[in-house]
């Protein structure tokens, strides 16, 4: 059920985006990779560990670093942002000990990561 409720969150949320006009920015989908980035360091806090804490936020800063130079040169970059989370969401729980990630969250958002990868990607291709 997590995928499937991950998978169509992340193509209402491209459609609404493209509807309403919000992807005619570049911003977007860097945005919402910020944002996708920053979960598993909520995740940390909540489960009140400092050493998930820190490993989450190394990690964050590569997907940002990642996604900041995509959002000045090229969206595909972030589309391999999203992509490469979705691998991260996969090995997520054999690489770091996060107490506060649930355990639906890994399926959810490998889900999200791929359509909206997915969903960037055909917009780039179709433009």
């Amino acid at each position: 059920m997590a995928y499937l409720i991950g998978a169509l969150l992340a193509f209402a949320v491209g459609c609404l985006g493209t509807v309403v006009g919000l992807d005619r920015d570049r911003a977007f989908y860097p945005t919402v990779m910020v944002v996708i980035a920053s979960y598993y360091a909520l995740f940390a806090v909540m489960g009140g560990s400092a050493h998930a804490l820190l490993v989450e936020a190394a990690v964050a800063i590569l997907f940002l670093a990642v996604t900041l130079v995509g959002f000045k040169y090229s969206l595909w970059l972030v589309v391999g942002a999203l992509a490469s989370h979705g691998i991260f969401d996969v090995l997520h729980g054999r690489l770091i000990a996060n107490p506060g990630v649930p355990v639906w969250w890994p399926a959810f958002c490998l889900a999200y990561d791929v359509v909206a990868a997915a969903y960037l990607a055909f917009l780039l291709r179709r433009a």
